[in-house]
């Protein structure tokens, strides 16, 4: 028996059955993102890590919370003075980290030599943003977001010392 070739009709029905498939899994991908997002959303943030959050800043104001579920933790936005922090705390209240937004002036000078003899020193690299990142051990690293161009952007890393800990590419 010789094989024949389906009929345009066949053809267009196949194609109608793959299209509908594909439908059905884009929107139950869209689903369940959405749901995830919805639970994200409505997880309290614990008692717990409001009270240390209120005993390392007493005097925040203007504080939102995330919740950071994937990494199992609440990230705090706010100010306290003139300065904008992010701390993150563990869902048992243990304090992880805290960013404080500063300018590149406020860059203490070994960590300006460190970036003027990275290869993003040139006049190519913008600085977008600066922060101080404060970590338990009384630990300090600055990090600094420069873009080269709308698709060339880097997180760099810099410690206390001036050494470049780490650059990651970022969207």
């Amino acid at each position: 028996m010789r094989w024949m070739r389906p009929s345009l009709g066949e053809r267009d029905e196949e194609i109608n059955l793959k299209y509908t498939f594909m439908k059905k899994i884009v929107f139950l991908s869209l689903f369940c993102g959405a749901l995830f997002t919805a639970h994200a959303q409505f997880r309290s943030v614990p008692a717990v890590v409001t009270d240390s959050f209120k005993a390392k800043y007493p005097n925040a104001s203007a504080v939102s919370w995330s919740d950071k579920l994937l990494a199992g933790s609440f990230q705090a936005s706010f100010t306290e003075g003139k300065d904008k922090f992010v701390a993150r705390f563990g869902n048992k209240g243990e304090w992880q980290w805290s960013t404080k937004k500063i300018t590149k002036d406020e860059l203490p000078a070994v960590v300006k030599d460190g970036f003027a003899k990275s290869k993003y020193a040139g006049a190519e690299w913008e600085v977008r943003t600066v922060s101080m990142k404060f970590m338990p051990g009384n630990t300090v690293e600055y990090l600094l977001f420069v873009q080269k161009s709308d698709l060339n952007k880097k997180n760099l890393t810099f410690s206390s010392e001036g050494q470049l800990l780490k650059d990651s590419s970022t969207l």
